[in-house]
């Protein structure tokens, strides 16, 4: 029985002409199991809210193991690019690979174009600088600089 209910039922118990108790032992009964009712639907609320507690921890545990992790993988890989220079390895267990990208580093953004500037917020058009620059523009504060990027699968 929900609380509702339990109210319902403390109405039948009360003669609402007159305001007289009908059935006092019904109406104890019914007040002491609308007591239990609050006090357990109150103690659910506190388990719900360690457990939402207690997973937000967990979550914030995992995201930071998580982190932990993908930094010793981006060093290691750093490492081990540094240490290869280039070269290829391959075994039967792993395969290390280099491709090669294109990323346009800014030295001095003041020196860029205002032409290869996005507005709102201020900022600079990599792509268009690298298509012009890629198609002989000569842009003062840019260049093109070859990355090797390792692999591993």
């Amino acid at each position: 029985m929900n609380l509702y209910e339990i109210d319902r039922e403390i109405e039948s118990c009360v003669d609402m002409e007159t305001g007289e108790t009908i059935d006092t032992e019904r109406l104890a009964s019914l007040q002491m199991e609308k007591s239990k009712k609050i006090e357990n639907i109150g103690c659910w609320i506190k388990n719900l809210t360690a457990e939402a507690a207690a997973l937000k921890n967990e979550k914030d545990a995992l995201a930071q193991r998580e982190k932990v992790a993908k930094n010793k993988a981006d060093g290691l890989k750093q490492y081990l690019a540094g240490y290869l220079a280039g070269q290829k390895f391959k075994t039967a267990k792993v395969a290390i690979s280099y491709r090669k990208s294109e990323a346009v580093e800014i030295a001095d953004e003041a020196a860029v174009p205002d032409e290869y500037r996005i507005p709102q917020p201020d900022k600079i058009d990599k792509t268009g600088i690298k298509k012009a620059l890629k198609d002989g523009a000569v842009i003062v504060g840019a260049q093109i600089v070859e990355r090797q990027n390792i692999q591993i699968k």
